[in-house]
This record gives structure tokens, sequence and C-alpha cells, in this order.
């Protein structure tokens, strides 16, 4: 049996549900196919603290998918960055850009709900699940075929665009022939809720080091959710550290600017490579997200630059006739250039220099921190960028409610 429909978004995670919600105003026949059944959450959905940039609440606002969180989001009203063994800091006041925050922080459970939430309110979207994609066809005619596996055996979707949203390990991806460029920055992430003797108050800290970033962020359950970044060699070492150990070694990385941390929720860890494709397009196909591009979540740019890959295609889209035709596509990727570039080399740049033990690189540090924490200019173009204006920035994101 064979199923024809505009587009064929491949994953049903961050940016593939959220892509899903947006092109809902364009008209087009929409389907997912996703791997999780439908009394489940994906994987992705966990306790780990999403920091989305005001670019990303308007727009999520405007999808109508804020509204539909349960639980509070923490406001970031200023941002505290450091380097320990270096001098300067960055201090950056949203109110002095007459800004409420700078963005908010969302659990990822929290938002997994949200977004199904929002999807369960789409009458036209097709959903294949539990569904798992097996092999993608030549163009023909227009479109491309699609086959997956389901509970009830094989089918085959016919899309006249088809979207890799499922990830960095992408098997559409692969069935395309795109090469990646990765990098192993050979750290591991930690990240847990705790609480501290100071409720947060709406500041977001990013504490460098030479084995990856602490950051403290400002849930809005009056807890923290911490990222703790360690050496690869010590991951095991980390995991294995009762609540006690685990809160005296994040306090000894970040310092004491919320007081004592007290008390721990569970563990998760992520191993953090830069996988990068090295092109977003094939004939009747295109990359988003972490298919796309995975990034070191030094910044937390990783969702914010994969939902406005998701908006700029869904506006590229609304009117258009042929959702796949090369022309659009090439639009698509010369849109995305700037701000994809800007922000994957912000990423990488940071990561790379805040752990490098090269002799020079203290000083640099040191200046840099300096310049950005006493310099309007470069303070003003970090906002920008922590924001998510970098580039052609995708209507939705410019104003809530649009």
């Amino acid at each position: 049996m064979t199923t024809r429909h505009d587009v064929v978004i491949v994953g049903g995670g961050l940016v593939g549900a959220s892509l899903a919600i947006a092109l809902e105003r364009t008209g087009l026949d929409v389907a997912m196919v996703e791997a999780t059944p439908a009394a489940a959450m994906p994987a992705v959905f966990d306790q780990r603290n999403l920091s989305f940039a005001a670019a990303t609440v308007n727009a999520l606002t405007a999808l109508g998918v804020m509204q539909k969180l349960r639980a509070p989001a923490g406001a970031i009203q200023r941002i505290h960055v450091s380097r320990q063994g270096d001098f300067g800091r960055v201090r950056l006041e949203a109110a002095d850009y007459g800004r409420d925050s700078f963005g908010q922080v969302v659990v990822a459970r929290d938002f997994g709900e949200a977004l199904e939430a929002r999807l369960a309110e789409l009458p036209r979207l097709a959903r294949y699940r539990p569904a798992r994609f097996v092999a993608l066809g030549e163009e023909t005619e227009g479109v491309r075929e699609l086959r997956i596996d389901t509970e009830a055996g094989g089918q085959s979707l016919h899309a006249r665009l088809v979207i890799a949203a499922d990830g960095t390990a992408s098997a559409v991806r692969a069935a395309l022939g795109i090469d990646t460029d990765e990098h192993d920055y050979a750290q591991t992430l930690f990240v847990a809720r705790v609480r501290a003797e100071r409720a947060p108050d709406g500041t977001a800290y990013e504490r460098l080091t030479a084995h990856g970033p602490t950051a403290l962020l400002p849930r809005g359950d009056r807890h923290y959710g911490v990222v703790h970044g360690v050496g690869t060699g010590e991951t095991e070492a980390v995991a294995a550290l009762d609540e006690a150990g685990w809160l005296a070694r994040v306090q000894a990385a970040f310092g004491w600017r919320v007081g004592r941390l007290l008390a721990s929720g569970e563990r998760s860890a992520y191993p953090i490579r830069r996988v990068v494709a090295q092109r977003l397009q094939a004939p009747r196909a295109l990359l988003l997200g972490n298919a796309a591009q995975t990034i070191h979540p030094i910044g937390a740019q990783g969702f914010n630059l994969g939902l406005r890959d998701a908006l700029t295609l869904a506006e590229l889209l609304q009117g258009e006739a042929d959702p796949g035709a090369a022309a659009l596509l090439d639009e698509y990727a010369a849109r995305r250039a700037e701000d994809r570039s800007r922000t994957l080399a912000f990423s990488d740049g940071l990561a790379r220099l805040t752990c490098s033990d090269a002799p020079l690189a203290g000083a640099l540090r040191s200046l840099g921190m300096l310049v950005a924490g006493n310099t309007a200019p470069v303070q003003s173009w970090l906002v920008g960028g922590a924001m998510g204006f970098r580039g052609q920035v995708p209507a939705l994101c410019r104003e809530a409610g649009r």
C-alpha cells in the first residue's frame, strides 16, 4: 500500500514536532514518522533543561505551544559568564536592553508534553507511530518514496518533500549519502535538578573550566538545572558518586554564588560530539535540527538553531504549490547559511578555546572576558546571538503572538 503526502517528517522529537505544528498554517498534507508509540514520550523529552532564546519563546508562543506548558518556565533575566582560573567576567542584564528576559528555561519533559498537546489539535496531521524508517527511493515524477516498518507491517509513502529530523545519527541522512564532519570534544555532560541555599533570581550562570562548562539555569520550580562537563576519562567515576559527592564536585567547579548546593535529583549523562552535515539538501529532501548539525551545548544554541531551521522552512512553504521544488530548497539553504555558520563557529570556537591549555589561551580568554564585559558593542552582539536574532530571522521569532 502506498500513501502520498506533500511533506513527510521523519522524527518526532523537538524539531520534528515543532515543524509539524508550524506547517499547519500552510495547508499542506503533512505526515510524521515517529519511533515512539502513541502512549509514550520520545527519549529526548527527559529531565534536561532547555534554554529557549527570546526568539524561540516568541515563535513557540505564536504557535500555541508555550501556552500548553503545565509547569512554570524560568525567566533568564541576566547572564553571568566566567572561567575558572582566568580574569574577567561577562554579565548581561535583560533590563539594559529593554527586555524582561533573554529567554526561558523549560524542562524537556514538560516541553514534550506541551508539544504533544498541541499536535493533538492538528486534525490534518498524519502520524505513523510506532514506525521505523527503512529506506529511501530516488526522486521519480516529483516525489520520493520512503519505506517504513509499522506494527501492521511494511508500508510505502510518497512525499514531495522528505524532512530528516531524526537526530544526530540520522538514518535518512545516511540514506541520502550526505557525509558529515565530526569532532569528539572528549567531554560528557551530566545534567540534573539541584536545590541551593538561594533560590533562582533569574540569573543563568555559565562557569567555564578546562574540562567543560558548569552551568546553573533558573528553573520555574525554585530549583536550578545544572549542567556539569567532565572529561571522558572521568565519566564513570562521576556517575558512581553518591549525592553528597556529586554536589561537592559541582560546588567545587561552580563556586558559591548561590550558596551551598543542598540536594540533587537524578543525573543523566550525554557524551558530546560535533556532527555537521556537509550539505543540507538532496533532491526533494532536507536535513533539519540535529540531523543537520549537532553542536556543543555551550551557549545553549542547539535546539534554538534547529527551531529556526524549521520556522524558516515553514515560512518558505507558505503558499508554495510544490514544497520540494529545487529552487525552494536552494532558497532555504541560502537563508539558513548566515545563522548556521555563525552559530556553528561561535559554539565550536568557544568550546575549544575555553578548554585549551595552550600557553596563550589563558591570556586570550581573560582579554576576551574583559573586552566583552566592558564594551557595549560586543555585549550587544552577544545579546543578539543569545536571544536568537542572527541572520534572516523567521517572522514568528520576531514578536510573540504574531
